[in-house]
């Protein structure tokens, strides 16, 4: 059977079953243990399913995080506002910490707060604020090549020398009783910990985030103040009542 008859057998059998045992698939297809790792290693690269411990699931879109190209183009101007809005809240002399995402890094320009200090776990973000000779420290850890975030138990101990007067984070979910949530558990636990190690939080989400749920939680909608273009009618009363909305 050919590389790609396999993929397809692999994926049909997912959208059928959910779930794909590995041994099932050496079974089922007749080929190695070896080359069946390596076929859901590739298929997960290219996002069409998500290895588990002893073989494969479906991708749940809740668990998918775009990368830095995809987010860069989307909801442009709504970032823009959030950002100009963000930047606004950082003043004279302060150490911020500002979260990897294409919302954090359009804050940058913006940022007109003197003497100020920024730690950042995003790779764009420090080239950005080196090219405005604003002092930043970069996280060191493990490279997220998708999203050129830094993460992992090196990122987060790296942290922890640090302490700072606010955080601005990323969000891709914002609902009234999930609270904050994103797809990636290993960037949760940096944005945590960010969030932990500050006085003071705001976490930046357009209007398409708000009433969505992903799939891991950064924290309570009543521990950080949210930053948006435009609040959702519909969506107003029950967030309001538990975090300080900041609109455009």
């Amino acid at each position: 059977m050919l590389t790609e008859e396999r993929y397809a057998a692999i994926i049909e059998r997912l959208h059928l079953q959910g779930i794909v045992k590995l041994q099932e698939l050496v079974d089922v297809l007749g080929a190695s243990e070896s080359t069946i790792r390596r076929d859901l290693i590739d298929l997960e690269s290219r996002q069409m399913l998500k290895r588990i411990h002893g073989g494969a699931a479906l991708v749940n879109e809740k668990t998918l995080e775009p990368g830095m190209e995809e987010k860069t183009f989307k909801n442009i101007q709504q970032k823009t506002t959030i950002a100009r809005l963000a930047a606004q809240e950082i003043e004279n002399g302060e150490c911020i910490y500002l979260d990897a995402g294409t919302t954090t890094l359009a804050m940058i320009p913006f940022i007109e707060a003197k003497d100020v200090t920024v730690v950042t776990n995003g790779l764009s973000h420090v080239e950005a604020l080196v090219s405005k000779r604003i002092r930043s420290y970069l996280l060191g850890g493990m490279m997220k090549i998708h999203t050129k975030a830094v993460i992992g138990s090196i990122a987060l101990q790296n942290m922890d020398n640090f302490r700072f007067d606010k955080c601005f984070l990323g969000s891709n979910g914002v609902d009234p009783e999930m609270g904050y949530t994103t797809p990636d558990p290993e960037e949760a636990l940096i944005k945590r910990r960010a969030h932990q190690l500050s006085g003071k939080s705001y976490v930046l989400a357009d209007s398409s985030k708000i009433g969505e749920i992903t799939f891991a939680k950064l924290f309570d909608l009543e521990e950080a103040d949210l930053i948006t273009e435009q609040m959702p009618e519909h969506w107003r009363p029950g967030i309001a009542q538990k975090t300080k909305i900041i609109e455009g």
